[in-house]
């Protein structure tokens, strides 16, 4: 790859390792867009962890793993610093829309910006605390459980409670509900999880 293209493309050379570094938190994010109203954020976390066990294939968990550590680089080295704050950015901002759908507030809601900014942190914390064990050859299962439950928990204690419970589908309105946030709903007598998207 020529220097003309990394120019044409990223603003600077360390800006070409966001993307490697968003892959820390990834896994986060796409599991708190699908987590349905109904469900605890523990109960989803276990779900999605099992998932994450029986679906992550080679690849991904070289990507993971290059994003744990550009993150642990970023120690010494604030361009990469900077990166990896830029990608908990973007978690904050998701997370605003996420809790905003449970509270049945605004995304721009004062208290809804203060949980969700609790919650990033909680996310930012946690994943320099893994990665750099994991990196240092620390026994995972020292480092948190299998079910992920020490996020949910952290989340819960973070935002004073708030934000970690199952939420009632009446509460909150679909039409109401940001693009692409887990929604459950009744028909016919059956329940039904779905993704929002906007009308076009």
């Amino acid at each position: 790859m020529s220097t003309r293209t990394i120019w044409r493309h990223f603003r600077s050379k360390e800006s070409c390792a966001e993307p490697i570094i968003a892959q820390s938190v990834e896994w986060e994010l796409a599991t708190l867009r699908s987590w349905p109203l109904h469900r605890s954020l523990e109960e989803h976390f276990a779900t999605e962890a099992k998932r994450l066990v029986s679906e992550i294939d080679t690849q991904e968990q070289a990507d993971a793993g290059l994003g744990v550590k550009m993150m642990r680089l970023g120690d010494t080295e604030p361009a990469l610093r900077t990166a990896w704050l830029m990608a908990c950015d973007q978690v904050e901002h998701e997370l605003a829309a996420v809790i905003a759908t449970r509270l049945g507030r605004e995304h721009d809601d004062l208290q809804v910006r203060l949980h969700a900014a609790a919650a990033s942190a909680v996310l930012r914390v946690l994943n320099e605390y893994v990665g750099a064990g994991l990196l240092d050859g620390t026994d995972p299962r020292k480092l948190g459980d299998e079910n992920f439950a020490f996020i949910a928990d952290a989340v819960r204690t973070a935002t004073g409670g708030a934000v970690g419970d199952p939420v009632h589908v009446a509460e909150v309105p679909a039409e109401s509900a940001p693009e692409g946030v887990a929604v459950q709903r009744t028909e016919g007598g059956v329940e039904v999880c779905e993704l929002t998207q906007k009308e076009l």
